[in-house]
């Protein structure tokens, strides 16, 4: 039962209660007045029994009585493992009244993503990304609520909530700014930890005061309640062993009064040494023996009825305790007497919820307690049967098979991996996790052991690359993978590695693989794999031949099927970061494509070759000047994600991408927001990783081309954005754009010693693209009036480079470089020259310098005038303020 409701025990419960009733009351009418006002939180905390269940029944009558609505739901003890069961129960008063198009409509583009784990929808066939759902029923709930108005979310026993419904409310409790609703939280203190307790803190933190923790009744409290029981003439003496006995806890006060009016006892101080005795029979062992004392059969049908845990209906109970449909209406009447279970409230009762329900979860502990372990054992695995044939699916019946001990059971593993696969398919891959997990204690059957490693390795990925690379290396070292699976293992293991940060790890796994297997598709494949993975490993000197053997491999290849476009993939972006030419690097790629887009199978939902690859491919247009193509790619990966309800990593790297699309154009606050959400989105996959460095280090380099030089110093401060720097390619080079901000902030000599340990990290690699590791151009010109020589030589030397690589922007960049060694005319003809390459460009920001530069040097307002509009239109804020500075100085301008 998922419904908070009075009940004679709630109503005592609620002494001593009015500072917290009065702060919900004041809460309910801060909603209720007005519809704009922001949303609430408050979390009520207390040990077993002391009354949160019933402050949540009085909190439900106060709103209904304001006209508002009510939806609640209930955490259970023994029902932790069952994703997005307390969310589900919360959303079934809305779900129920929608027909599926209105719950299409209300839901929008999140129907398809949130609707399985709802389960108003079925699953697609991809696995879903768990933050994608998780927002997704933000979202949801968000419009639901928005309709629903005025409205109050009651969550009960929160510490026994699922994982899944807690990372959600986490989420949606962040989100209270904007939306008109209360949300109230009970639950005990202590009780869980790691993922769970982490979400509970931070369900706590958004509510933005301290908790209100319920406290025992007092001695005047519980002689209060004692006389109001059993009537006036209770004795003082009897009243103060009351409280001594139960220590004011209200639950267990108003169990032993019912106890005593059970025995009519007096409440006088002669009965009051009875009190013990009878208080013992209300809770644990003498709970069992009161049990007992009702049968056999009302013994089963209650164990059985813990054994459900929820949906306790009549009929399943019968079937799982194996007794006549009489008899357990017998059995029910029975423990409804002895006050052990009870029927739900009809005015409260949610679909599923069933006939019965414990009168409180103490009792379903203790009664679930007393089953014999063996019993309990057996009677999880009839329930999981039971559960089946009822049609509710392998991942609901999962939770009772986690409970069977192992015995060589072929039918239970693959059960559990039925119901692993249900669970990947609404975004609970922790779920996941654990029925493989228990699937392997089992043990499966050794043809079969390796697949069930596989899968858990699949089910992991996303959320713990380290445990994934300890399941796919133990597949892969027994028998039971072949061919593709066994290709396909091998691929997922590299790409937990590289996530991992273990990149050389990752090569040389695949670099093994590929020498088993003769010359063929899955060789080629293996092959491109390892070449993708050495092309973006930053610690890996260039091994000698690499890029010829790639550039000999792709040679042969004429794009007819995904291995072979890989392949040029890789080898246009091996020619574009050695700084081959640049017409032959997008000749490479757009052989890649067919007809201009993506081949099927290579989409960025596919998850055969990984968003790795594509996003080598959209770089390289994006360093060729071939912006329109680039930005093509990283939009469509970006509606992709969004639409598909990816909201982890890739989306973060879909941003983060889209901004360095944004950046190239010159679009500087535009790259700037799309940067800061994937920073936003990266903080939810965790510090430290590739991703992160990625949106780190673009996001700086676009504040200090705002020439928000101190935001830049605080970003790279924050996200510990310096030395030692991830294994993993990032573009641009971090080290170059660590010294230029050093540079920026003042710290001439640290700036240059960085790009001096920029240069030798990429000439180790043969890195020749001044395009993505400018910092030759940096040191450069912080070396000018130090050691103007070598300053020229590198000026010289990246010139040199950037004619090689061809683009309008490289040389431009370049001439804007030799420009700043050098005065008068020299310098303007060089600038004049620079303008005229960048005004070819695509890249708004570089022209934009260059028009100010050449406007200062040629003493030029109408020079200078054109760079302030460009730079006002990338939101280029430092270049205005030059631009402006000269204007308004003269300095002799014409």
């Amino acid at each position: 039962m998922t419904e908070v409701r009075p009940t004679e025990a709630a109503s005592a419960s609620l002494w001593e209660r009015d500072e917290e009733i009065a702060a919900l009351e004041q809460a309910i009418d801060t909603l209720c007045a007005d519809r704009s006002s922001s949303g609430s939180l408050l979390v009520v905390r207390g040990e077993a029994g002391l009354g949160k269940t019933a402050l949540l029944a009085e909190i439900r009558r106060i709103a209904e009585r304001r006209n508002c609505t009510v939806w609640s739901a209930r955490g259970g003890e023994t029902l932790r493992s069952v994703p997005f069961n307390v969310v589900r129960q919360l959303l079934q008063p809305a779900l129920v009244s929608l027909m599926p198009e209105e719950a299409r409509e209300y839901l929008g583009d999140w129907y398809d993503i949130a609707g399985p784990a709802l389960g108003i929808t079925e699953p697609g066939e991809r696995q879903a990304d768990p933050q994608g759902v998780c927002d997704g029923l933000v979202a949801g709930v968000r419009r639901l609520a928005r309709r629903d108005w005025p409205l109050v979310l009651l969550i009960d026993d929160a510490h026994w909530a699922d994982q899944e419904t807690l990372r959600w409310l986490a989420a949606f409790a962040g989100r209270l700014d904007d939306l008109s609703v209360l949300v109230v939280v009970a639950r005990r203190p202590g009780e869980v930890s790691g993922e769970s307790a982490r979400h509970l803190e931070s369900i706590a933190a958004a509510s933005g005061h301290p908790d209100a923790d319920l406290n025992a009744l007092t001695p005047d409290a519980t002689a209060g309640l004692t006389r109001a029981t059993l009537g006036a003439h209770a004795d003082a003496p009897f009243c103060r062993e009351v409280w001594a006995v139960t220590g004011g806890n209200p639950y267990e006060t108003v169990e032993l009064l019912a106890r005593v009016q059970d025995s009519e006892l007096e409440p006088t101080e002669s009965a009051a040494a009875e009190l013990r005795a009878l208080n013992r029979s209300a809770r644990g062992g003498g709970l069992v023996a009161r049990l007992e004392e009702l049968g056999i059969d009302a013994t089963r049908f209650a164990w059985a009825a813990a054994i459900l845990g929820t949906g306790i209906s009549v009929d399943l109970v019968a079937e799982l305790a194996t007794m006549e449909h009489d008899d357990a209406l017998r059995c029910a009447e029975l423990l409804q007497g002895a006050r052990i279970l009870t029927e739900p409230d009809p005015a409260n009762a949610q679909a599923g919820d069933g006939d019965l329900e414990f009168v409180h979860p103490l009792i379903a502990t203790a009664v679930y307690n007393s089953i014999p372990d063996a019993l309990r054992t057996a009677m999880h695995g009839i329930a999981a049967q039971v559960v089946t044939e009822s049609g509710r699916g392998a991942a609901m019946a999962s939770r009772h098979l986690l409970q069977v001990h192992p015995d060589d059971d072929e039918e239970l593993v693959e059960q559990l991996r039925e119901a692993a696969r249900e669970h990947l398919a609404v975004g609970a891959p922790d779920a996941a996790r654990r029925c493989l997990e228990r699937a392997l204690l089992e043990p499966p059957l050794p043809e079969v052991h390796a697949r069930v490693l596989y899968e858990l390795g699949c089910a992991t990925l996303l959320t713990a690359p380290a445990t994934t690379i300890d399941h796919l290396q133990s597949a892969l070292g027994m028998p039971g993978l072949d061919g593709d699976e066994r290709v396909d293992a091998v691929f997922r293991l590299s790409q937990a590695l590289l996530h991992n940060d273990q990149m050389e790890e990752a090569v040389r796994t695949v670099e093994a693989e590929a020498a088993r297997h003769e010359q063929g598709p899955a060789r080629m494949r293996l092959q491109a794999v390892q070449y993708m993975w050495e092309g973006i490993y930053a610690g890996e000197s260039n091994s000698p031949g690499r890029s010829e053997r790639l550039a000999d491999l792709a040679s042969t290849c004429t794009g007819r099927d995904n291995s072979e476009r890989a392949l040029l993939m890789l080898r246009g972006f091996d020619a574009l970061i050695h700084g081959e030419n640049a017409e032959e690097v997008v000749e490479l790629c757009d052989r890649a494509l067919v007809n201009g887009r993506l081949a099927p199978g290579l989409g960025w939902t596919d998850t055969e070759w990984g968003i790795e690859l594509l996003l080598m491919l959209a770089n390289s247009y994006t360093y060729t000047d071939r912006l329109d193509r680039a930005e093509s790619l990283y939009n469509e990966a970006l509606r992709i994600y969004e639409s598909a309800g990816w909201s982890g990593g890739h989306l973060a790297l879909a941003h983060a991408h889209v901004g360095v699309g944004h950046r190239r154009r010159g679009r500087l606050r535009e790259a700037e927001a799309s940067l800061r959400e994937s920073l936003r989105l990266a903080e939810r996959v965790g510090r430290g990783l590739p991703l992160y460095w990625c949106v780190t280090c673009n996001l700086v380099e676009v504040l200090l081309a705002r020439g928000h030089v101190d935001e830049a110093w605080a970003i790279a401060d924050q996200y510990d954005f310096g030395p030692p720097y991830t294994s993993a390619m990032v573009m641009p080079d971090p080290r170059s754009v660590r010294g230029r901000l050093l540079l920026a902030v003042g710290s001439t000599q640290d700036g240059i010693n960085e790009l001096e340990e920029a240069g030798k990290a990429v000439a180790a690699r043969g890195h020749h693209n001044p395009v993505l590791v400018p910092w030759a151009l940096d040191l450069a010109r912080a070396l000018a009036s130090q050691d103007p020589v070598r300053a020229g030589r590198l000026a010289a030397d990246t010139r040199r480079q950037a004619e090689r690589f061809g683009t309008d922007t490289a040389i431009g960049e370049a001439l804007r470089c030799a420009a700043a060694l050098e005065t008068g005319q020299r310098a303007v003809r060089l600038l004049a020259q620079a303008v005229t390459y960048l005004e070819a460009s695509p890249c708004q920001y570089e022209h934009a310098a260059a028009r100010i530069e050449y406007g200062i040097a040629a003493r030029s307002v109408a020079e200078l005038n054109r760079g302030l509009a460009l730079a006002r239109s990338c939101g280029a804020d430092g270049l205005v303020a030059q631009a402006q500075e000269v204007l308004e100085g003269g300095l002799g301008v014409r």
